[in-house]
């Protein structure tokens, strides 16, 4: 509303002192200060209301209204109770900031002015945002010219002081608002998404809301169009792939009429949703064309030539024909009635985007199939340059999950796993079908991991970590206990820390001087803690085959 329209309601009882030529200015909010500096809780364009208990002599008056200024409020008005009148001071320390003042009857009570106000702005704000959702909504159904979610979280920002951004499940930034402040930070987008899953996975209604900080957020799931609530038979079939929408501001003080206004943007930016999932569509349907051929045994001639047919669409404008890596994942659910592969395909295309790719189509470069509770991604690498001296850049599964493990975690809960395998690359479609079995192997190395999240990749598979997962466990926890226990023992009571001492020591390949240095120890002091290792253990760490079983109790352990 704007400053002129509270002269003009008599029920008010204000009278203008100053400031005659910014009555145009609107007002967005209003605050009761009595604070000598009140800057802190001040974000601009407000009406102060004050009723001069700060002022105690003349020289007060003008820091005061400075200080206002300087935070961009919108008018002052004074109460006439505490002093009868106004002070001259006062009201020349508004006009020298340009500060419109007004004088407020002591008949007249602060708490009227504020609901006045906040009922005007309230609903100027509501009819505002019905015209933004209106306005878009022609926008986005008229075609791709409507500039998807960014335009709506802008006009948001700009209309109606929202700042807004439309996250993953992974708390992958999507789109964002540009006005009023930076980006969201990764860590914070991550923090947002794991709360929106732990609270969709609790079965209540949104929007979510949740205090960062000292900053509150309300969190609206963004769901595909034409579907409610209701519509999954279960909320595991879709908690791992729905978007969300993050507002900064607390909804829970919010009318019916501004929370249905908000559940339509969320519905507009699901047709962009909607749209992205059609436009992965083809890329799909290659996947699965691939893997068919691949796992019936197709020629490798047959299958070279539908990957010519899927690099120009997954590659547009690559010269060279690309290496390929393989990805499997797996989601699976405790009961086993919940298919897993859906939701295990739309997280592979979520998790393989270039996390410093923002935008609703960075993953045009993936293409992932599912079967069963499995799904299956080939992911093209640029083929090896001459200056890249033979390798390539390929996905690394231990960095894969690491920064959405926290969110997934939450979407689990306690009732779900994902755990992924990647391939080597390979360089030809005679290397596809290796590939795929070791993404899979790699994979069930990961399942054989405690955790809810797990990753392994095919580093490991030439390792003795690919055998350590497989051991019974009563014969892991037999061969841990017989070498290690009587060193944990020992520790507990003398203090004398063998196990960190062992570990060392192995770390550093035997190496006396090495080992003594890292622990900052003296070598004869290391020597009399290997010594008491080993006759503790009745072991030699002299032998290769107790330093390897030792090394062994230690990884199993």
């Amino acid at each position: 509303m704007r400053l002129r329209a509270l002269l003009d309601t008599d029920a008010l009882g204000l009278k203008l002192l100053g400031g005659e030529e910014e009555l145009d200015r609107t007002v967005r909010g209003v605050m009761t200060t009595d604070l000598r500096d009140p800057s802190r809780y001040l974000a601009g364009g407000e009406l102060v209301l004050t009723g001069l208990a700060w002022r105690r002599d003349s020289a007060d008056s003008e820091p005061f209204v400075r200080i206002l200024a300087q935070a961009g409020v919108a008018a002052l008005a004074a109460g006439e109770a505490e002093l009868g009148d106004v002070p001259e001071d006062l009201v020349a320390a508004c006009a020298q900031h340009r500060l419109p003042l007004f004088a407020v009857h002591e008949s007249v009570a602060f708490a009227s002015i504020t609901e006045h106000v906040v009922r005007q702005v309230s609903g100027e704000r509501a009819g505002d945002l019905a015209a933004v959702v209106d306005r878009h909504r022609r926008m986005m159904t008229s075609g791709p010219a409507g500039g998807g979610p960014d335009v709506v979280l802008d006009l948001l920002g700009s209309d109606l002081d929202l700042r807004a951004w439309v996250l993953s499940p992974t708390g992958r930034l999507i789109a964002g608002s540009k006005v009023g402040g930076p980006a969201l930070p990764a860590d914070l987008c991550a923090k947002l998404a794991a709360e929106h899953l732990a609270a969709a996975r609790t079965g209540r209604r949104g929007p979510h809301r949740m205090v960062l900080g000292s900053t509150p957020y309300s969190l609206f799931p963004i769901r595909s169009t034409g579907r409610s609530p209701q519509a999954a038979r279960d909320v595991r079939e879709t908690v791992l792939s729905d978007w969300l929408l993050a507002v900064e501001a607390d909804a829970g003080d919010w009318p019916e009429e501004r929370l249905d206004l908000l559940q339509g943007v969320t519905q507009l930016i699901a047709v962009e949703r909607d749209r992205r999932d059609a436009a992965r569509t083809v890329r799909r349907r290659l996947a699965q064309e691939v893997l068919e051929l691949v796992q019936t045994g197709a020629a490798p001639a047959e299958i070279a030539a539908r990957l010519r047919v899927a690099a120009p669409v997954l590659l547009p404008g690559l010269g060279a024909a690309p290496h390929w890596q393989v990805v499997v994942a797996r989601v699976e659910w405790d009961g086993g009635e919940v298919e897993g592969g859906p939701v295990a395909q739309s997280l592979l295309e979520e998790i393989l985007v270039d996390p410093l790719t923002t935008g609703p189509e960075p993953s045009d470069r993936i293409a992932v199939a599912h079967t069963g509770d499995e799904a299956i991604a080939l992911v093209p690498l640029p083929a090896v340059s001459a200056e890249h001296d033979g390798s390539e850049e390929g996905i690394l599964a231990d960095l894969l999950l690491e920064s959405v493990r926290d969110p997934l975690s939450a979407g689990l809960d306690d009732d779900g796993r994902v755990t992924l395998g990647v391939s080597a690359a390979v360089h030809s479609a005679e290397g596809l079908r290796g590939a795929l079995e070791e993404a899979r192997h790699a994979r069930r190395v990961a399942a054989a991991r405690p955790g809810r999240v797990c990753a392994a990749g095919h580093q490991e598979l030439a390792s003795h970590v690919l055998l350590l997962p497989f051991v019974p466990d009563d014969v892991r926890r037999a061969f841990t206990a017989r070498l290690l226990d009587p060193l944990r023992d020992y520790d507990r009571r003398h203090r004398a820390e063998l196990i960190p001492t062992l570990e060392a020591f192995l770390d550093c390949d035997g190496s006396w001087t090495r080992c003594a240095t890292r622990l900052h120890l003296h070598v004869n002091t290391l020597r009399y803690r290997v010594g008491r290792i080993e006759q503790l253990t009745s072991r030699d760490l002299s032998r290769l085959e107790d330093k390897l079983d030792f090394f062994l109790a230690l990884r199993m352990s």
